[in-house]
């Protein structure tokens, strides 16, 4: 259960230290300007995707599709709702300060970035022939070709 679990934790925290750690630069970093503050905030998006899509490559190497889907849907979830619950406090502020349109916008964007992120992990996994089912495929086609033939006496 550990072995399952501990991975999709520790990706979770990471989602949520990226989400943290920009709303910190905004609040102390000194981005008045809301030009600043867009740019902050699509840096960290854009590395919330890039860790999705290597969570997605590595978990596609070493689960099936469908595992790989929801060990990610549930860190993406999870990640999503302490971005938005306990991610304000890192940035000086409190949870749904900016009205409820705000929040569920903001939900909705992350859960799609991360949708495409991991969509695209597992593509890249799959067209470079590395994921769990090319690699058991290959295994496969291995021990079939390294059996001799049999020899049928008549």
């Amino acid at each position: 259960m550990k072995a399952r679990w501990q991975p999709v934790a520790i990706l979770t925290a990471v989602l949520f230290i990226v989400n943290a750690i920009a709303r910190f630069l905004v609040w102390q970093g000194g981005a008045d300007s809301e030009r600043s503050q867009t740019r902050i905030g699509l840096v960290a998006m854009a590395v919330v995707a890039v860790v999705l899509v290597g969570a997605g490559y590595w978990w596609a190497r070493r689960h099936p599709v469908p595992r790989v889907l929801a060990d990610l849907a549930v860190a993406a979830i999870l990640g999503d709702l302490l971005s938005v619950v306990v991610g304000p406090f890192a940035g000086g502020s409190v949870p749904f300060k900016e009205g409820a349109a705000f929040v569920y916008s903001e939900i909705w964007h992350y859960l799609g970035l991360a949708a495409i992120g991991v969509a695209l992990g597992i593509m890249v996994a799959i067209a470079a022939g590395q994921d769990w089912k090319s690699q058991a495929l290959k295994r496969y086609a291995e021990t079939a070709r390294s059996k001799p033939r049999r020899v049928v006496r008549r």
